[in-house]
């Protein structure tokens, strides 16, 4: 057994499927809430959770959320990406190199998210875009690091359904194809599709938060059984009254099919 089946094997303990935190918006947005103080953001993540996201930078600052027996998983996110600096009005998805895996191994990453945006409207760009993604993916197959490759799509908040899931399906198995080990994507309308023409294990991302917590479980409900192995939640399960509480719920959605609405009695959720 080799040392990413080993650690692929921890995510999905048990065969289960995963339940990832992110905590990295911060890399791209600053401090937002919630996720302002960090040291005490971390404090509001429950143990039963199979990751925490977040940039390696704050591994050094973070450390302790990691170093029990038991701990989540910490993934990072290596490139930086224009694509997700919504406010500054870019719109060419331009990525760059911030951290290699041999940075992140050093500060104790488990496994790595690398970012591809495609379609970007330039050739050139979308070109340097792979090279740089297939770069990583060389590198850490070298150390033995599962690479989570994320399909997020250029001026993602103004497509339609239909051009968000042409993105997602071409993207998804493009990364699968230039060496992911498995996918962070948005969840589509023909999200079967995107399952079928991918053979890496999918999760979905929660994205904004949702007016309602129950609408969030729901989400997470319709990934599952559309075929996704696990969910990446950041502010949907971090700005809650109680994250501890609404991370449980999401696990017992996500992990063992619990509806949404047993998970909202069963851990005392308010909407």
């Amino acid at each position: 057994m080799t040392g990413k089946d080993i650690r692929m094997n921890r995510f999905f303990t048990n065969g289960e499927n995963a339940v990832v935190i992110a905590i990295d918006h911060g890399y791209m947005d600053g401090p937002i809430p919630g996720m302002i103080n960090l040291r005490e953001t971390v404090k509001k993540i429950d143990s039963d959770v199979d990751a925490i996201l977040l940039a390696p930078g704050m591994l050094k600052t973070l450390g302790s959320a990691f170093a029990y027996k038991g701990a989540p998983m910490a993934v990072v996110r290596l490139n930086w990406s224009t694509v997700f600096c919504f406010e500054w009005g870019y719109n060419e998805s331009r990525n760059v190199l911030a951290f290699t895996v041999k940075d992140a191994v050093e500060m104790g990453a488990d496994m790595v998210l690398v970012s591809l945006t495609l379609q970007t409207g330039s050739e050139a760009q979308d070109a340097r875009n792979v090279e740089l993604f297939a770069q990583l993916c060389n590198e850490a197959r070298r150390y033995g690091i599962p690479v989570i490759g994320e399909s997020f799509p250029n001026d993602s908040d103004n497509l339609s359904a239909e051009a968000m899931h042409e993105n997602t399906l071409r993207g998804t198995r493009i990364l699968a194809e230039l060496g992911a080990d498995l996918i962070k994507t948005f969840y589509t309308h023909k999200f079967h599709d995107v399952v079928a023409g991918c053979p890496l294990p999918i999760l979905g991302l929660g994205g904004r938060k949702t007016p309602h917590v129950i609408d969030s479980l729901r989400l997470a409900q319709e990934e599952i059984e559309a075929g996704a192995r696990g969910v990446v939640f950041g502010r949907n399960a971090i700005q809650q009254p109680d994250p501890i509480a609404y991370q449980k719920a999401l696990c017992a959605v996500v992990k063992h099919g619990v509806t949404p609405e047993e998970a909202m009695r069963r851990f005392n959720l308010a909407d």
